[in-house]
């Protein structure tokens, strides 16, 4: 089926509108007299658009018959995240009513005009007018990402592509390999893994506050990305309770950045240290010894000997928990003493050789009155000095 359609212009050559298939072309006379195709209306975006023959037939008018031939839409690339909001926007200056058209990368029309012509419900209209045409998609996946086409429906028509980029969201890092507790000197391989990403994410290891270096792998899985880091450890005693964290950092976390932490709870033997109170013991001082066992499991009682048997006098030493006591020393409680700390993993210890001084000796303040002194005599005397030498007076 075909229309020929005249234009109130006879400057403009004739117009044929044809069904093709249920598809709906239309064609323009060149000046040498050939047909050319300028638009194409499948037939699903006419039933959608709810137009009819006699419709289109107007449409097909205003192409021909518009006076905007020198105009052209102008569009703009946006980038979206994976679950956002897309706007995409097409603008023409001085338009005279010539309608406006959005469509997707797979040339489905979205909207004509105000016109929605694709059933998604993602879709809506923000802004139509004879010189805007804005729609929104909303939760955008990345398979909304492609080149979009804004028309503007002159003679012939003029389009403008924008490309949509649809980044996706890295997913929050897992932490592998990590076994609790783990045995001092052992080797072991933390591997963080996330996935989602588009473009890749970067993947940072920190060992509490301060960046260590991972190995990086990097695999596509479909149009995201699965990024792995793994961090070879070996384990010592120093490890016990440091966070290592797995950080992710991507283009789409604007505000912050996805980590998982995991503290490492290192088992290992017993070491043992003795703090004393004083440092030169003397007789009838108090003196504190206190056993301070290092370990995980922390070992727990620790064991107090002196030179490889039973403490002395109980009445004048005292345990206390890991302290020892001397209420008051004595040379007697000279000797080796030794505190010992045992968990599973084994037994360690230390000794304490304590050596009592005598305590300094004091002497008591004289209480003898000095004999007074008197005056020089060497000289005559009289009267007035003989007298003060007698009654101190001058």
């Amino acid at each position: 089926m075909s229309e020929t359609l005249s234009a109130t212009d006879s400057s403009k050559p004739p117009a044929l509108l044809m069904n093709n298939a249920q598809d709906y072309v239309l064609y323009t006379h060149s000046p040498q007299m050939a047909i050319l195709p300028v638009y194409h209306l499948p037939a699903a975006a006419r039933h959608g658009l709810g137009l009819t023959s006699h419709c289109l037939t107007a449409v097909a008018l205003e192409m021909l018959t518009s006076g905007a031939q020198g105009q052209f839409p102008i569009v703009q690339n946006m980038t979206v995240t994976e679950g956002g909001i897309a706007n995409l926007t097409c603008r023409v200056e001085h338009n005279d009513n010539t309608s406006l058209q959005w469509s997707n990368p797979a040339q489905q029309t979205l909207f004509f005009g105000d016109k929605k012509a694709l059933r998604d419900n993602r879709i809506e209209l923000v802004r139509a007018t004879s010189q805007e045409l804005t729609i929104s998609i909303s939760e955008v996946t990345l398979g909304d990402e492609g080149m979009y086409t804004c028309s503007l429906f002159t003679m012939p028509v003029k389009t403008a592509k924008a490309f949509l980029t649809v980044l996706g969201v890295p997913k929050k890092p897992e932490i592998n390999g990590l076994t609790k507790p783990v045995l001092e000197g052992e080797q072991i391989t933390l591997t963080c893994v996330t996935s989602g990403s588009k473009p890749a994410a970067d993947v940072r290891w920190f060992k509490n506050e301060k960046e260590v270096k991972g190995a990086k792998e990097v695999n596509a899985s479909g149009k995201t990305f699965t990024v792995k880091s793994s961090l070879q450890l070996q384990v010592n005693r120093h490890d016990d309770g440091v966070a290592y964290t797995c950080r992710v950092d991507h283009v789409a976390l604007t505000a912050t950045h996805e980590e998982t932490t995991q503290v490492l709870e290192v088992h290992y033997a017993p070491y043992v240290e003795i703090k004393h109170s004083i440092p030169a013991p003397l007789e009838g001082q108090i003196l504190k010894l206190e056993c301070v066992p290092h370990g995980n499991p922390s070992p727990d009682p620790v064991l107090w000997t002196k030179d490889g048997g039973e403490l002395p006098d109980m009445d004048r030493v005292i345990v206390e928990g890991r302290e020892l006591t001397f209420m008051s020393l004595n040379k007697t409680d000279n000797g080796t003493y030794r505190c010992e700390a045992t968990n599973h993993l084994g037994t360690s210890h230390a000794e304490y050789k304590l050596v009592v001084k005598d305590a300094p000796t004091t002497s008591s303040p004289s209480t003898t009155s000095p004999a007074p002194t008197l005056p020089d005599t060497t000289g005559p005397l009289d009267s007035k000095r003989l007298n003060s030498a007698v009654t101190g007076n001058r």
